[in-house]
C-alpha cells in the first residue's frame, strides 16, 4: 500500500485526470496493489469520515474517480493478467487499461468488446456496460463477464458469478461502481486477429449532408460483425491528410470488421465506393486500431449521448448543424451503429434500459482551455435540446457526465432501478460508494 497526500511529490501526477476540466483534491490517494489494501483503505475511509471515489483509468468525463478533501481508492496498481488460451478466458486486475488487455490477448488471436480508447480503464469501463466497436458481434464488455472479484463498504471479499451472489452479479452488468471496488474480472474472450480488416475513412465536410445518408443507408445494411460509426470532426494536421482539408470540417468513418480480413475486405467496399479523400481501412492489427482515436491529454472535456430508433432526414441535418459548429478543433460529433448482439438475447440479462435502439449520438466537446471547455459545454447542451425529438430517452451512463438522477433513472428504467437498489442495499446500506452515476440504496 502507498498513501499519497498533498505534500507527496507525486500528488499532483497521482491525482491528474484524463479530463482537465476536473482539479479536485483528495486528502489521500490509496494506491491499492491486492484486495487487503483495498479493505485498509476502506477501513481508514470509515475511521476519517472521509468520502470515497474509486479509480482506475480515470476516464469518468464527469470526474466520478475522484474528490475534494476525500480518499480516492486507486486501484492502477493491480495490472495482472492471465489468459487461457483453451479455455478463451482472460482474468485481469481491475487496474488494467483497454490498450494492455488487448495487447496480452492479441499474442493468442482473442478479444473481447474493449473501450474505443486504449487508455480506458477495464473495470469501469465494464461495469458501466463497455460499448465498443465489437459490440455488434459479441455484445458490450459486460455481457462477457463470467466473475467479478469485489470488496465490499465494510471490507468483505466476496465473488459474483452466474452461481454465486447471482442478483449482484447481475448488478454489475452495468450497474458501476455502486456495489464495491472491482479487484478482479474474468472475461470469456472470442477468436478475433491479430489482423482485422478496419481503420478510418475521411471524407470533406461540404459533402455531410450526403455522406451522411448514404452512411446511414450502409450502416443498416451491413452484416452483425461490422462495427462502424460516422464522426464529424476537424481534420487535423497530419501528414495523410490533405492540404486543403486541414483545419476545416471533415466526416469521418470508423470500420472493423469482426471476422476474417477477405470477407472484411468485401463488406468494406461500399463505403469505400464513397470515394474518400483519405483511406485508412485496410488489413491491421486489432490492437493498433484500438489506439486509433485515443483522447488528447489535458484538454477539457464534455460529452453527452443518447439513443435513437432512427436517424431520419431531420435529425441527421440536425447532425450536421451541429458538426458545422464544433466548439474548436478537437470536439467531435459522433454517431455509432447499435443492433446486432447489443439488442440481442443478453440484453435482458442486464439492468441497462433500451438496448434495442439502432444508433447511439455522442457529441465529444473538447478544448485547450478553460474558457473554450465552457463553450464546449453549450455546445453539447444545444445539441441535446434540438435533437431531443429524435431520442428514445434512454442513456449510457459511460458516455456521459454528471446530468442528473433523471439520467441515471432513464438508463434503467424504474424496475431495473428499483431492483439495483436493493442489491445496493444489501451490499452497501450505507452508499459509501455513490462518487458514481449514483444508485440509492432502497429504504425499508
Amino acid at each position: 500500500m502507498e498513501w499519497i497526500r498533498p505534500d507527496s511529490p507525486d500528488y499532483d501526477e497521482a491525482r491528474k485526470l484524463f479530463n482537465a476540466m476536473i482539479d479536485r483534491k483528495p486528502a489521500v490517494i490509496a494506491k491499492c496493489s491486492d484486495p487487503g489494501d483495498v479493505a485498509e483503505a476502506l477501513s481508514y475511509a470509515h475511521n476519517h469520515n472521509l468520502d470515497v471515489a474509486v479509480r482506475s483509468g480515470g476516464h469518468s468525463v464527469a470526474g466520478m474517480s475522484t474528490n475534494d478533501d476525500g480518499l480516492v481508492i486507486d486501484v492502477r496498481p493491480m495490472k495482472s493478467i492471465s489468459v487461457d488460451r483453451e479455455m478463451k478466458t482472460a482474468t485481469v486486475g481491475a487496474g488494467l487499461t483497454w490498450g494492455e488487455f488487448d495487447r496480452a490477448t492479441q499474442q493468442y488471436g482473442l478479444a473481447v468488446t474493449g473501450g474505443r480508447a486504449s487508455t480506458t480503464g477495464v473495470s469501469g469501463f465494464t461495469l458501466g456496460g463497455g460499448s465498443g466497436w465489437l459490440e455488434r458481434s459479441y455484445g458490450f464488455a459486460c455481457d462477457n463477464l463470467l466473475s467479478v472479484d469485489l470488496v465490499t463498504a465494510s471490507g468483505e471479499r466476496v465473488t459474483a458469478s452466474p452461481g454465486e451472489n447471482p442478483e449482484l452479479f447481475w448488478a454489475l452488468h452495468g450497474g458501476g461502481g455502486n456495489f464495491g471496488v472491482a479487484t478482479s474480472l474474468t472475461f470469456k474472450l472470442h477468436d478475433l486477429g491479430p489482423t482485422v480488416m478496419a481503420g478510418l475513412m475521411l471524407f470533406p465536410g461540404q459533402d455531410a449532408t450526403d455522406l451522411s445518408r448514404a452512411f446511414r443507408g450502409l450502416a443498416l445494411e451491413a452484416p452483425d460483425a461490422v462495427g462502424t460509426a460516422l464522426v464529424y470532426l476537424t481534420a487535423p494536421p497530419e501528414e495523410f491528410v490533405p492540404e486543403e482539408m486541414v483545419g476545416k470540417l471533415a466526416v469521418g468513418m470508423a470500420y472493423i470488421y469482426a471476422g476474417d480480413v477477405e470477407t472484411g475486405e468485401e463488406h468494406a467496399k461500399p463505403f469505400k465506393e464513397l470515394g474518400p479523400s483519405v483511406d485508412l481501412v485496410s488489413p491491421m492489427a486489432y490492437a493498433d486500431f484500438q489506439c486509433m482515436i485515443d483522447d488528447p491529454p489535458d484538454h477539457y472535456n464534455y460529452w453527452s449521448a443518447d439513443y435513437h430508433n432512427e436517424l431520419n432526414d431531420d435529425a441527421l441535418d440536425l447532425l450536421v448543424d451541429s458538426a458545422q459548429r464544433l466548439p474548436g478543433p478537437h470536439s467531435q460529433q459522433l454517431v455509432a451503429r447499435w443492433g446486432g448482439a447489443v439488442g440481442g438475447p443478453a440484453a435482458a440479462n442486464t439492468p441497462l434500459q433500451h438496448r434495442g435502439a439502432a444508433w447511439v449520438s455522442h457529441p465529444f466537446g473538447l478544448s485547450e482551455t478553460r474558457e473554450g471547455g465552457q463553450e464546449a459545454i453549450a455546445w453539447v447542451k444545444q445539441f441535446r435540446q434540438d435533437i431531443a425529438p429524435y431520442t428514445t430517452g434512454g442513456v449510457w451512463l459511460n458516455f456521459i457526465g454528471d446530468e442528473g438522477q433523471d439520467r441515471i433513472m432513464a438508463a434503467y428504467g424504474e424496475k431495473n432501478y428499483r431492483r439495483l437498489s436493493l442489491v445496493k442495499r444489501e451490499f452497501d446500506p450505507d452508499n459509501v460508494f455513490r462518487g458514481n452515476q449514483n444508485i440509492l440504496p432502497a429504504q425499508h
